[in-house]
């Protein structure tokens, strides 16, 4: 029996990260009941950042967007300024006061949607004509049709004449109510169009489906026996050390733990080094809370900015700043790194003796090896007595070179006793993948800063992955890297992967920046983290997350953690050892899924072992990817 594609599936509803309103609920109830099945429904689609409330995607017949609104039009006196430059603004009136809500206009939203479908996200619908296959609708389930009609009008326009009315329909709290179908979506009983093709709809689709990191956000953390040993059985020492290759579950056990502590109405301090990996540990940890009040109980930090809350806590405002002021004066490295890596830490380290700056239950590091030795015994004096410590490693990931001094003698003096528990299986990676970085590691990284997953002892469940390298010269690596990105998008839509899923690492910033500029010039949004402003960046890191409906865009060091099916890795640098383990680290970001996943590496260093190494991969191209964009957006990328 055929079944209706929903999207969100319906059971997972109540686990949505943005609960639906109770109209939004009605209206998704409606459709569900009155539409034949071969219309699709999605709810809250990302499409490309847009997030309308309800899209309907049908391959024969057409596509229809809605915007629901659960206004009360008593609420508030709404009504319609004088026109701003030619155009009407929407506007309320509340305890006296008059305020515009333009951006929060139905109609306007809607119609936006419309166009965009039409030009960028379905680009091979029929040049004018195409429009005809596109609906877009305001629904108010809690105020009358009329009513809505009457506050929007000057908004409409000619769109209400009767012969265009059908595709730009307003329906009301009486059409919802009755299930009224044909006057809530006139469309809705077309069975095909001549404007619409199964091939139009993959297009869109892309732009529609659910990512994966989404549906993944709904799931409670998958553990094996060992990871929740690891999780509840905890040493007398009350401190441990957990290390495993990528994709070996070393951060889900970290958040697991976490949850746990906090679910015991404990605190917890997790420090990294890339506080883009705050989100992703969030995302995790909120999978195993019983409650999401829990987080309140948890705190993200980098050692950095843990020294500076400890200065300002302590009244050591004035000695921190001025030491800021000299590291911002001089471009002196040695001084710098005094400053950052010696004086900084000792002040951190006289704050916590005044007892004015909180502690912890827990202390937990992620990607531990990109801490320094020396910074422990600092982090040490934020945990309370009696509580616990969690470091987590992985040596063949040390990209910044730290990694080598985390020996026994530093590890023993820092509280560490025993050996390191180490989790060898590799859940996450391909098969194919740990093969191809596996080899990568023997050849390019000294063995003893290698931790590779073990051997025939991953496969849980079937998956497939497709690995593809193309070499290049560094002129044409923006293009090359654009044209990859865009072929894997025409892979989205059908495989459980959205659009949003893709990823794009590249150490270096200034082609990263010139790669999103091309994807915005093609109106392809990339949420990225290549701003050549420090402080810009670092908002830019902070507010770098999965769950944003855009392409991700950014480095190596700031991915690690974090995994993703669709991945583009542009390699141009290769000659320090830091190098070789970025590439390593950036190749072992891709997720395994039964649905498939791909991987290509986009390469323009110019070193004989490792172009050698680029032609063993299963798809080797001296060409990117040639890729056709559609319509007008797209000719400076077009094979002529």
């Amino acid at each position: 029996m055929f079944r209706r594609k929903i999207f969100p599936p319906l059971e997972d509803l109540d686990r949505l990260r943005q609960p639906l309103t109770e109209g939004e609920r009605m209206v998704l109830e409606l459709f569900h009941r009155r539409l034949s099945v071969e219309w699709e429904i999605y709810i809250q689609p990302h499409l490309n950042g847009l997030r309308p409330d309800v899209v309907l995607l049908n391959p024969r017949a057409g596509i229809a967007v809605f915007e629901v609104k659960d206004w009360d039009l008593d609420a508030m006196d709404y009504s319609v300024a004088e026109k701003y430059k030619g155009y009407p603004v929407l506007v309320a009136r509340k305890d006296g006061r008059l305020f515009s809500i333009e951006e929060q206009n139905p109609i306007s939203k809607v119609e936006f949607y419309k166009k965009a479908i039409y030009e960028l996200y379905c680009p091979r619908l029929e040049q004018r004509s195409g429009f005809g296959a596109i609906t877009a609708g305001v629904i108010f389930p809690f105020a009358s049709a009329e009513r809505v009609k009457a506050l929007f009008s000057p908004f409409t326009g000619d769109r209400q004449k009767p012969e265009i009315a059908k595709y730009h329909p307003i329906a009301g709290s009486r059409e919802v109510a009755t299930g009224d179908i044909r006057s809530i979506f006139p469309e809705s009983s077309r069975r095909t169009s001549q404007l619409m093709r199964p091939e139009l709809a993959d297009d869109l689709r892309g732009w529609l489906e659910e990512p994966d990191f989404a549906r993944m956000q709904r799931e409670p953390l998958k553990l094996d026996a060992e990871q929740r040993k690891l999780i509840t059985e905890w040493p007398a020492s009350r401190y441990r050390r957990i290390k495993g290759p990528a994709g070996s579950g070393k951060s889900m056990v970290l958040a697991a733990r976490a949850a746990m502590r906090a679910n015991a109405e404990k605190t917890v301090l997790i420090l990294t080094f890339n506080i883009t990996l705050w989100h992703y540990l969030r995302d995790l940890i909120v999978r195993s809370l019983h409650k999401p009040v829990g987080l309140s109980s948890i705190w993200f930090d980098h050692f950095h900015h843990f020294c500076k809350i400890a200065a300002l806590r302590s009244g050591y405002h004035a000695r921190y700043v001025r030491l800021i002021d000299e590291l911002q004066k001089t471009a002196d490295r040695a001084t710098k790194d005094r400053i950052m890596n010696v004086e900084i830490p000792q002040l951190a380290s006289e704050a916590f003796e005044t007892g004015k700056v909180p502690t912890y239950d827990t202390i937990m590091v992620d990607e531990g090896q990109d801490y320094r030795p020396d910074w422990w015994p600092i982090i040490r004096k934020a945990l309370k007595p009696g509580g616990e410590v969690l470091l987590v490693a992985d040596v063949t990931q040390d990209i910044y070179g730290t990694g080598k001094a985390w020996t026994e003698q530093a590890m023993t003096e820092m509280g560490f006793s025993g050996r390191w528990a180490r989790l060898g299986k590799s859940y996450r990676l391909p098969e194919m993948v740990q093969d191809y970085a596996g080899t990568f590691a023997k050849i390019f990284i000294d063995k003893d800063r290698t931790d590779l997953p073990d051997s025939g002892q991953s496969n849980l469940e079937p998956d497939s992955c497709t690995l593809r390298w193309v070499q290049c010269e560094a002129p044409q690596g923006t293009e090359a890297c654009i044209r990859e990105i865009i072929a894997l998008m025409r892979r989205t839509g059908a495989n459980g992967t959205g659009n949003a899923d893709i990823t794009f690492l590249t150490d270096d910033t200034n082609l990263g920046d010139d790669v999103v500029r091309g994807l915005t010039g093609l109106n392809i949004n990339a949420v990225s983290t290549f701003n050549e402003d420090y402080m810009e960046r670092r908002r830019e890191k902070i507010g770098f997350f999965m769950g944003d409906a855009r392409i991700k865009a950014t480095t190596p060091h700031s991915f690690k953690g974090w995994e993703t099916r669709l991945l583009v890795v542009y390699v141009s640098q290769f000659d320090l050892p830091e190098s070789k383990a970025v590439i390593y680290a950036a190749l072992t970001r891709l997720k395994r899924s039964p649905q498939g996943s791909f991987l290509t590496v986009v390469c323009s260093a110019n070193n004989p072992e490792l172009i050698a190494y680029g032609r063993t991969w299963p798809e080797h191209n001296q060409k990117p990817e040639p890729i056709v964009l559609f319509h007008a957006t797209s000719e400076a990328l077009v094979d002529h």
